[in-house]
């Protein structure tokens, strides 16, 4: 693949620093992030705490009943019909505690599932959204496989967060209240305290250790994320990596990485078994300590045996929540962590971004003016220099030179991929940076130098320029793009796949669908980059008529290497070292013997050798 010396190359940061927020906010202010995305709902926020809490009530009672019907069973001997309707009642009441639990909590899943998935979309599809306003240097510079994993991180994020949250921490907290409540209203207070101390001590024990393992679970993603995008990237980069015999080579990079992963696994898996442990000696230690106070009780006759039971189904249906609190913890965490990577994308400022009092393009014939151009992707190297020079309406217009002196760098400011260092760009009199970019994109349609086609159908890539064209219409787009002939000589015609990036066609074979793709769009102002640079010399002429023939009553740049293909422009540019040098048409070029008749000379004698 050719890159155009003009764009740098990106620096390589050991990860993906493109998809990470600048400064970690807090997790305080990440959930206030959420927040607004949630007030949509509220709602059926509302309804599902309510559901929460007939559970928790109904989750409470059970130990409750379960008493009275330990204690029913301590009737007097002969008692035939209290034997037969108390315990019948309680049993029954038992069994109707128990639904309402999981009624209620499955109301409340089902009620709250549409606030969950809705938040969750209108995330991503802010996030999509966003990466398609960030400008071209942020998508040359940003790695695949990290943004994309951040991004499947952050959205899964938003399910556990609010089902962690909504579904086991708040629950928790409301259930340890009322079991706190009615311990100690109907025993002595010791119950109470050792249940509040051994809470206390689980909560601070958990929360410190999570804390304190929360570095090694973001050294993980990290790894993760590294090692994902150099997985991404060697497979993108198949055909290279057969060219050059480096499959053992990227296997050794790919194992360094997975190396790295394993050993923050054990160190992540060593320090959860430490939390997991002090965790059960916490819970063991309080439930021997309310068990032997209880068993005491009922020894002196304090309490029943029913009081017994209940304190124990009480500790139980306590403990068992919070013995996943520091998975719960943890999880919440991470998904704030992953949530606050998410967010970092969304703020990420565009480097172009459309003026407050914008307008919308108004085309009256496409005039194009560069007028005192200068422009650097970096400040250090400047590309352009004070560059002047206009396309009248309808007519074509060549830039032509050497590899680097800035000829793919004009359609990229035409297009306002970046915003240039000082002059003024301008179509029909509109200065590009008081236009909105969908109105000017919308205006301009471009064959780039390098195509790549997305992993669909060949229908689908070249129907890209106008979405919802027929087939009619896609296939005279492909004819003029001579390009119908091999469609329909493929098992499977327009319906045929194209692979990973366009992989599976040839790069001529690419080239034309590019070209049908802009021939669809039929946009008054149209660029083309060496757009039939990967063609034959047969095809070439065929396809430069058809060009021709599109360009007409057209506005067009043509970036060409070939001169041959630009001889019958308006007005020939040539651009050395991002300066134009000389400038007219073929023939007065070739009269100056100039930079250009030196080029066209070259040309010639390279083909007729």
């Amino acid at each position: 693949m050719r890159r155009n010396p003009a764009v740098p190359l990106p620096s390589h940061p050991a990860e993906d620093a493109a998809a990470a927020p600048k400064t970690q906010r807090s997790d305080w202010a990440t959930i206030a992030k959420l927040l607004p995305y949630l007030w949509r709902y509220r709602w059926r926020v509302g309804i599902a705490l309510a559901f929460m809490l007939c559970a928790k009530f109904a989750n409470v009672g059970v130990p409750l009943l379960l008493k009275s019907l330990v204690d029913s069973l301590a009737i007097k001997p002969g008692s035939v019909q209290s034997m037969a309707v108390v315990p019948l009642g309680l049993l029954l009441a038992y069994g109707a505690l128990r639904l309402s639990t999981s009624l209620f909590t499955e109301l409340r899943e089902l009620i709250f599932a549409k606030a969950t998935e809705g938040t969750a979309r209108s995330i991503s599809l802010q996030v999509f959204r966003h990466l398609h306003d960030l400008s071209l240097r942020f998508h040359l510079e940003r790695q695949t496989g990290g943004m994309t994993r951040d991004i499947e991180r952050g959205t899964r994020a938003v399910h556990s967060l609010i089902s962690y949250s909504l579904y086991s921490i708040v629950p928790t907290l409301i259930e340890v209240l009322l079991v706190l409540g009615l311990l100690a209203i109907k025993f002595d207070a010791w119950f109470a305290w050792i249940t509040l101390a051994a809470l206390a001590l689980y909560i601070s024990f958990t929360i410190t250790v999570t804390e304190w393992r929360t570095k090694f679970r973001k050294q993980l993603n990290e790894l993760d994320s590294v090692a994902h995008s150099k997985a991404i990237d060697s497979l993108l980069n198949f055909e290279t990596v057969k060219y050059f015999n480096n499959e053992d080579f990227e296997a050794r990079r790919y194992d360094e990485s997975l190396e790295k992963l394993r050993r923050a696994q054990l160190k992540t898996q060593s320090t959860l078994s430490l939390l997991n442990t002090g965790q059960q000696l916490i819970i063991a230690s309080a439930l021997v300590l309310m068990l032997w106070r209880a068993t005491e009780g009922v020894v002196a006759g304090r309490m029943s045996l029913g009081d017994l039971v209940m304190v124990n189904a009480f500790m139980i249906q306590l403990y068992i929540p919070l013995n996943f609190l520091g998975v719960i913890y943890r999880e919440i965490k991470q998904s704030l962590t992953d949530l606050d990577k998410m967010f970092g994308l969304l703020e990420r400022e565009r480097e172009v971004a459309d003026a407050p009092d914008a307008k919308v393009l108004q085309v009256q014939g496409a005039a194009v003016r560069f007028e005192h151009v200068s422009f650097a992707y970096d400040k250090a190297r400047p590309i352009l220099h004070d560059v002047s020079f206009e396309i009248p309406a309808g007519k074509k217009v060549a830039v032509v030179g050497p590899s680097g002196s800035g000829k793919s760098t004009l359609a990229r400011l035409l297009f306002r991929f970046y915003d240039i260092d000082s002059g003024r760009i301008s179509i029909d009199g509109q200065e590009l940076r008081s236009l909105t970019q969908s109105s000017l994109r919308r205006a301009i349609g471009i064959v780039p130098q390098d195509t790549v086609l997305f992993n669909d159908t060949v229908a689908y890539n070249i129907a890209y320029g106008q979405p919802g064209a027929t087939q009619a219409q896609v296939e005279a787009a492909a004819r003029a793009a001579h390009i119908h002939g091999f469609i329909a000589a493929t098992p499977k015609g327009y319906e045929t796949m194209v692979g990973e990036r366009g992989l599976k066609l040839s790069g001529g074979e690419k080239q034309r669908v590019a070209i049908a793709r802009t021939l669809l769009k039929n946009p008054p102002l149209m660029i083309f980059d060496e757009a039939t640079s990967a063609l034959d010399s047969s095809n070439e002429r065929a396809i430069q008529a058809e060009l021709d023939a599109a360009g007409q009553n057209k506005t067009v740049l043509v970036i060409a290497h070939r001169l041959s293909t630009v001889v019958d422009a308006h007005e020939i540019l040539v651009l050395e070292a991002g300066r134009i040098v000389e400038r007219g048409d073929h023939e007065a070029l070739l009269a100056r013997q100039g930079v250009y008749a030196r080029m066209w000379r070259l040309q010639q004698s390279g083909a007729a050798g």
